[in-house]
């Protein structure tokens, strides 16, 4: 199996990152900004940069559409994982296109209301995971995983 674990950097990268007992023994490759905190994180790690600033930038979604085209079609992931942000949506919509399995882990910082990427991916995830479960209420079906109370962020 191969994963693309794709996010911003800062604290959603970090929170891929405690996936690591995960994602430790498969085919992985990551995907985030080329800044000094994900360079540190991920030394020796196979890691592609994306454009940001991404916040609500058209211009960033189509920068960061072609990187998701070029390194979808290059890499072929069975699985793409991503805690968000924006980033991840050209990287999801085009994986779900491929045939690649999509899983959302849901910030655990918003317990009432769903993040933009959050609502942007839940129509075509596989697995959408929160954190709490009040985040259940937020979205309108039951698909959704609730992560353990140890915190793991990531439900089977």
């Amino acid at each position: 199996m191969k994963v693309c674990l794709v996010g911003s950097s800062g604290g959603h990268l970090t929170h891929l990152y405690m996936l690591k007992p995960f994602w430790k023994d498969k085919n992985h490759f990551w995907v985030t900004f080329d800044k000094e905190d994900a360079r540190s994180l991920l030394e020796g790690e196979k890691m592609y940069p994306c454009y940001y600033p991404t916040n609500r930038s058209l211009k960033a979604l189509i920068k960061n559409t072609k990187i998701a085209w070029n390194v979808l079609h290059k890499e072929k992931p069975d699985l793409i994982i991503s805690c968000g942000a924006a980033v991840a949506v050209p990287f999801f919509y085009i994986g779900k296109m491929m045939g690649a399995k999509l899983v959302y882990i849901e910030v655990f910082d918003r317990i009432d209301k769903p993040t933009m990427t959050g609502k942007m991916v839940y129509p075509i995830v596989d697995k959408f995971v929160v954190q709490w479960k009040e985040q259940k209420n937020v979205y309108s079906t039951n698909r959704i995983d609730v992560a353990s109370s140890k915190r793991t962020c990531f439900a089977h």
